[in-house]
């Protein structure tokens, strides 16, 4: 039996919601397959808008009245009781939306003939979509596969005997060139989403704006032993069609000109033989080499209030580009660039392995998972689908990271535009990247932050007259900012200053698990300190001597005022409070490992004890608020609070066994599922509390089909649930890739927990998974982690230490059994089911 982990469908995809998907982060595509074949591709920087637009807006919101001024009235009126008055005036600061993330083209392949099709199934663990189908007779296999090395999607066909094909490309955006089979399409230059029906979806240009021409190209390259004319092969065995892209957005996209590369790069992109460079192949960072962040962090190329923007190629030479791309791919060979992807992919994803039951590898057909009859089984592919899905869309030198969807949407008008929300969701995301052992997927992440502490610096000051960085509830590739709503917007999603708090989180979380502490110097520490800095000005004091956060809400909760009225706007709600104390005490460490001398410390030490600390409520359960306010949705998707459990490890059921049980009674309250990402942080909020039957249940929940409508969005309220459609992406509807993601960091949390200090092994094991193994999941402080069980019980081992300081000492727990050992770089320490010592 293979090892691989291959998923399986007995026929072509007839709907999106069918098909499978591939990405190399840059370049996405669902697969369809079948007789006429579909491949939607998607590549990451297709996005409407401009690198001027989060400037422009941020000037029209300040001309529109506001800033400090109007800041301070929007306080006073809150102090007084004047709900209906401060939230008028924080209309204000609400911009348009961000921007839209789209569609880019559909590449089609056609067999004439009487078919027969024999299946098509998606490798887990090479990325690669086979399709087998009889074509008058003839047997013909297509693999379809994007890769990352030669940053193309490749689809290879082989027959056997002669067949004909044809080729076309076609696009949902406008297309303005054409040469041979390559397009040229313009951008929107601006975009909405579609939950505002009455705001043009997209604004097109009749030209460059501001310095930015908003054109991307798309080209296929054909390599065969046919006859091709006029998109027609004609009599081949052997096919190779190789697709490449070149955008203007990819120039404003980080790195920026004037930094240290690797590989011989120049700041373009391009390489130093190749002066057009390759797109899939921009500059990777090495952890230590990108060069440190001035504080305030230098300005990036916005084309608004700085340098000049980045020229990029004529729409000319992106198109001769895309085409040189492509041809230079395809003139390889399909087994060369087969070998080299699987080298690549298998080189990522072949770190970490996760086996529930008996069973890791071979063939499983989808039915097989949503009828969920062997629920191991289930629990082993949704974790392995959430580190691809993550390895596909999101790879460092590739583009943005991943969005809503990952990379992958169809719609011209996506829900929520399949931007980045950041009040849970793009954080989400990322959950899996460093325990899946994926720690570079998490890098394109950090050019974002990178991106923001730039324009998020101006909010900063023109909106709040703060230091420092700020993001709100979304943002997109151009580091939009800015509250969003368009002077309408519910302040309980619109208004909420703490999303960059929330994701530079993420910065931390990259060092503690890799140890890196040149990563942490040059480009962790720069963020981290920008972020400090929004807070400690962000923070007013109160009557009774706490530092509070206000305005402020509690994503996207509202509360009963002693009025009767629902309310989101209030002071110092318990998520602001833990994220801040959290990011001051990660500032703090950082200092302490760095050894830097920065009067920031004493600022922040200064701060901290003065932060509210977490209320239980007359009835038990973890607060939301810094009052005891009711609840007007008790059962609401969003669990802000629990931010403390998880991800940020303030509430353990360990050292806070108190603030444990409230968080648990409050979960309790929130109920079951609803959709897929508040599935999945239930769940991983489970397993932090050590209720791994709940967990289970929850995630047998999440993991059943969706039966319903997939084009009617269900509503917010979760009176409908979602559930996951017949390519196994979550969905409520709409689809969101989060829940994939979080579904993966759920399922790792239940089986090993390293926060705090310790690994935990087994932590929330439930009685249905009496056996199985995990292989190379990463832990903080620079470890991995093997181990089997059996029986219900831990049977061995293994950590190795593959960073971080060799002197600490690492504890490790399992039940009630502990034990300690220290580990230099490259040891291994075999542990029996005692804990105790066992050859290796």
């Amino acid at each position: 039996m293979s090892r691989d982990l291959v998923v399986s469908w007995p026929s072509p995809a007839a709907t999106w919601e069918e098909a499978a998907p591939v990405g190399n982060g840059r370049l996405g595509a669902m697969v369809f397959g079948g007789v006429r074949a579909r491949v939607q591709v998607n590549d990451s920087t297709v996005w409407s808008g401009t690198p001027a637009g989060p400037a422009a807006a941020l000037a029209a919101v300040v001309a529109g009245g506001a800033g400090p001024a109007r800041l301070a009235a929007v306080r006073s009126a809150l102090r007084s009781g004047d709900f209906r008055g401060a939230e008028s005036l924080l209309m204000a600061f609400e911009g348009p939306y961000s921007q839209e993330y789209l569609p880019f083209a559909d590449l089609w392949l056609t067999l004439p003939g009487a078919a027969r099709f024999r299946g098509r199934s998606l490798n887990l663990d090479t990325g690669v979509v086979t399709e087998l189908v009889v074509v008058s007779g003839v047997e013909v296999t297509r693999r379809t596969w994007a890769s990352k090395p030669a940053g193309v999607l490749c689809v290879a066909v082989s027959a056997d005997g002669p067949v004909d094909l044809s080729l076309s490309l076609t696009s949902p955006l406008r297309v303005v060139r054409r040469s041979g089979l390559a397009l040229g399409v313009a951008v929107p230059v601006d975009g909405a989403p579609r939950h505002e029906p009455g705001v043009p979806a997209h604004r097109y240009a009749s030209g460059p704006v501001d310095g930015y021409d908003p054109f991307a190209a798309v080209a296929p390259a054909v390599e065969t032993d046919g006859v091709v004319e006029d998109g027609v092969v004609r009599g081949f065995r052997r096919l190779l069609v190789t697709l490449a892209s070149s955008t203007s957005a990819a120039a404003h996209w980080p790195p920026a000109p004037g930094s240290t590369l690797r590989h011989g790069t120049d700041g373009s992109g391009a390489s130093r033989e190749d002066p057009l460079g390759a797109p899939g192949e921009r500059p990777v960072w090495s952890a230590h080499e990108r060069p440190e962040l001035s504080v305030p962090p230098r300005r990036l190329d916005s084309g608004a209030g700085g340098q000049a923007p980045r020229s990029g190629r004529s729409r000319e030479e992106q198109l001769a580009h895309a085409v040189s791309v492509a041809e230079r791919a395809a003139a390889r060979g399909a087994d060369e660039l087969l070998a080299e992807h699987e080298a690549d992919f298998r080189g990522l994803l072949g770190r970490t392995a996760v086996r529930v039951g008996a069973r890791r590898g071979g063939t499983v057909a989808v039915a097989e998972v949503l009828g969920g009859g062997d629920e191991r089984l289930v629990a082993t592919v949704m974790c392995q689908l959430g580190r691809y899905l993550l390895a596909s869309a999101s790879r460092p030198g590739g583009g943005p990271p991943a969005n809503l969807q990952g990379i992958w949407n169809a719609e011209p008008r996506p829900a929520w535009s399949s931007n980045y929300t950041v009040n849970i969701n793009t954080q989400m995301n990322y959950w899996p990247a460093e325990p899946a052992g994926l720690p570079e997927c998490h890098l394109p992440l950090v050019d974002l932050l990178d991106r923001l502490a730039v324009t998020g610096a101006d909010v900063a000051r023109e909106l709040y007259g703060a230091r420092g960085w700020v993001t709100h509830h979304n943002t997109d590739p151009w580091g939009w900012a800015l509250p969003v709503g368009m002077g309408h917007g519910n302040p309980s999603w619109a208004i909420w200053q703490l999303g960059g708090v929330w994701l530079v989180q993420h910065v931390w979380d990259h060092y503690e698990f890799t140890g890196d502490l040149g990563f942490l110097r040059d480009r962790g520490w720069p963020l981290l300190r920008g972020c400090a800095e929004f807070c400690l000005d962000w923070l007013v004091e109160s009557a009774d001597g706490h530092l509070d956060t206000i305005p402020a809400t509690s994503p996207e909760n509202l509360f009963v005022s002693a009025a009767g009225t629902r309310e989101s706007l209030t002071y110092s709600p318990t998520m602001d409070s833990a994220l801040i104390r959290a990011l001051f005490e990660r500032c703090r460490r950082t200092i302490e490992l760095l050894g830097v001398d920065d009067e920031i410390d004493a600022r922040i030490a200064a701060a901290l004890p003065r932060l509210r600390p977490p209320l239980v409520t007359a009835g038990g359960w973890l607060g939301e608020w810094a009052e005891d306010l009711p609840e007007a949705d008790p059962t609401h998707r969003h669990m802000s609070q629990m931010v403390t459990v998880h991800p940020l490890g303030q509430i353990d059921p360990e050292w806070t066994p108190d603030l444990a049980e409230a968080a648990g009674r409050l979960l309790d309250r929130r109920g079951a599922g609803a959709m897929g990402w508040s599935w999945a942080w239930k769940i991983a909020l489970r397993a932090r509390l050590g209720d791994g039957e709940t967990a289970h249940a929850l995630l047998r929940e999440a993991t059943r089909p969706f039966t319903g409508d997939t084009h009617v969005d269900a509503p917010v309220d979760g009176s409908r649930w979602g559930g996951l459609l017949p390519n196994l992406l979550s969905t409520h509807p709409p689809f969101q890739i989060d829940g994939n993601h979080g579904f993966t960091a759920a399922i790792l949390e239940m089986l090993v927990q390293s926060h705090g200090g310790g690994i935990r092994l087994l932590p929330a094991l439930p009685n249905a998974w009496p056996e199985g193994g995990v292989t190379g999941v990463r832990c903080r402080g620079g470890l991995a982690v093997d181990l089997d069980w059996a029986g219900g019980t831990l049977t061995s081992a293994v950590l190795r230490r593959l960073g971080g300081d060799p002197a600490t000492v690492v504890g490790v727990r399992y039940g009630t059994r502990r034990t300690e050992v220290k580990l230099a770089v490259g040891q291994e320490i075999r542990l029996d089911a005692t804990l105790g010592e066992a050859p290796c």
